[in-house]
């Protein structure tokens, strides 16, 4: 789907974010981020590549006017249109999606998965790598390489519905490479992983520089995610290799990444970041539009804010708001937030775990609700009991608000909540329930901390303060002009001008 929007100066600063799942088809604290940046720089231009589902998602926020074009790029829905390569071009291709898969395969060969991926970039741009890897060639290619002698995956035994299966996977996941490529300006992945696919391509066929942003951990997610994929050991070697290389020639490639807390940097500086690329900056809120909540309910509840996902670990919750309620009977627990399309199993299994443990009629799912400040309001503290997460904006926004609150020491967390709130280990439901059970407990204990909380917000992770970080990266890098790309690096050998770095001689380090 493209939207058009009114033509702007071709003068102004021209950014390009790049997004997955998110900003503008999808609700959640990175979309709510995006919404930040573009709205709040009305001076600079805006266009989005967005990678979706099926292609079918509606945009669910107001665009503003400086965003000038949105491309949706469907993972899930109809294949993207070409033919095939012939002759010369179908070799040319074959050769690299050998490479390609060798690279994920094979530890000694890492070094060539950049170069195969650009020269599968080019087919993609050219109609022919979907196609390509929808063929029999393709599957060929990959049972060819993984039953390589002295090879791990080969161990494992691949079969024929293996190889369907994996080369389906990476055909999916290399559709954003036929999206447009932008030319001028800055793209700005706002995550890793295949969104940052047309920021790659841009940057070596055009120079664009590459900025990235991570929120959560994208190859840790992966690796999380996949543990409970249904698929045998050598379509998940063969997915993970993909994830892993990516992320690492995006930290090499990317002219500055911003993680959104430090725990996400050393991530990165382990997945080959160079350590004078990375600028940390945190996530902010308006204290004006996130006051103080105001009178707690007199019932003690518990609430939550969120999207209805695993990665949110809504059961460890569950299981913790059980312990809790054995020792405070009148005890409730509100969870606040919608369930995203595909994700109704998972919300139907917690609603079944509730029923489980007797906890039914004092665990209410409420769904989106119109005004997030009711769903800080809602508690007397206010849960968060994710797996992963960057620096999460239900946690700021609560805090801004006042509310005392308990949370899994995960990414960014601890950086966000410093003395103001009680961290748990992830997945303990003991643990949990015994810091909620503290603050429920002592009233004079919650208000102090919704007091600290809200005056760390105001000194520390401000929305202003955010936006005006940005708006001078993106002035900065605009200024660049266009990097001169030069040959990819190998495997943990970060680039240098020419090649994506922007501290060059006699240039300021942007990672200051």
């Amino acid at each position: 789907m493209h939207v058009p929007r009114d033509a702007r100066s071709l003068t102004s600063t021209r950014v390009t974010l790049l997004t997955e799942g998110t900003y503008p088809h999808s609700h959640g604290g990175v979309s709510v981020w995006c919404d930040q940046l573009v709205t709040g720089m009305p001076d600079v231009d805006f266009d989005v590549i967005a990678v979706t589902g099926t292609g079918r998602e509606p945009i669910v926020w107001d665009v503003p006017a400086q965003v000038a074009d949105v491309v949706a790029v469907p993972l899930w829905g109809p294949a993207p249109g070409g033919r095939p390569p012939r002759g010369r071009r179908r070799n040319q291709l074959t050769s690299a999606y050998e490479q390609f898969l060798t690279a994920l395969l094979d530890p000694c060969a890492e070094d060539r998965f950049a170069t195969a991926l650009y020269t599968m970039a080019r087919a993609a741009a050219d109609g022919m790598l979907s196609p390509f890897l929808r063929g029999d060639r393709a599957i060929g290619v990959l049972a060819g390489v993984w039953n390589r002698p002295g090879l791990a995956v080969r161990e494992a035994r691949p079969t024929l519905h293996d190889a369907v299966t994996a080369t389906a996977l990476l055909e999916h996941a290399l559709r954003p490479l036929t999206a447009p490529l932008p030319e001028h300006g800055v793209a700005h992945a706002v995550s890793g992983g295949v969104a940052v696919l047309p920021g790659l391509a841009a940057l070596e066929r055009h120079g664009v520089p590459l900025l990235l942003t991570e929120h959560g951990v994208y190859l840790r997610e992966r690796y999380l995610g996949y543990r409970t994929a249904p698929y045998r050991w050598p379509v998940k070697a063969v997915a993970l290799g993909f994830f892993r290389l990516l992320a690492e020639e995006t930290y090499r490639r990317a002219a500055l990444i911003t993680p959104g807390n430090r725990y996400n940097r050393l991530w990165e500086e382990q997945g080959g970041a160079a350590p004078e690329s990375i600028r940390t900056v945190y996530n902010g809120v308006d204290p004006a539009a996130f006051p103080p909540a105001g009178p707690e309910p007199e019932r003690p509840t518990l609430s939550w804010a969120g999207r209805v996902d695993p990665i949110k670990d809504l059961e460890t919750l569950i299981r913790a708001f059980a312990l809790v309620r054995a020792q405070l009977p009148d005890a409730r627990l509100r969870l606040f937030g919608g369930t995203p399309r595909g994700g109704e199993a998972y919300r139907e299994r917690c609603e079944a775990l509730a029923a489980e443990l007797g906890q039914a009629e004092a665990v209410s799912f409420e769904g989106r609700v119109d005004d997030i400040k009711d769903a800080y309001a809602a508690g007397n503290v206010v849960m968060l009991s994710s797996i992963s997460e960057g620096f999460p904006f239900t946690l700021i926004e609560a805090m801004s608000c006042g509310r005392a609150t308990v949370s899994t020491d995960v990414g960014g967390v601890r950086e966000a909540v410093g003395d103001s709130g009680l961290v748990v280990p992830p997945r303990d439901p003991g643990a949990m329930a015994a810091a909620a059970l503290e603050l429920l407990g002592d009233t004079g204990r919650r208000a102090a901390m919704g007091e600290a909380a809200r005056l760390r917000v105001i000194e520390q992770f401000t929305l202003r303060q955010t936006v005006d970080t940005f708006r001078t990266v993106y002035l900065e890098l605009s200024a660049l002009g266009r990097i001169v790309p030069g040959p990819p690096g190998p495997s943990g050998a970060p680039l240098t001008v020419p090649g994506g770095r922007v501290a060059a001689s006699g240039s300021r380090s942007l990672a200051g």
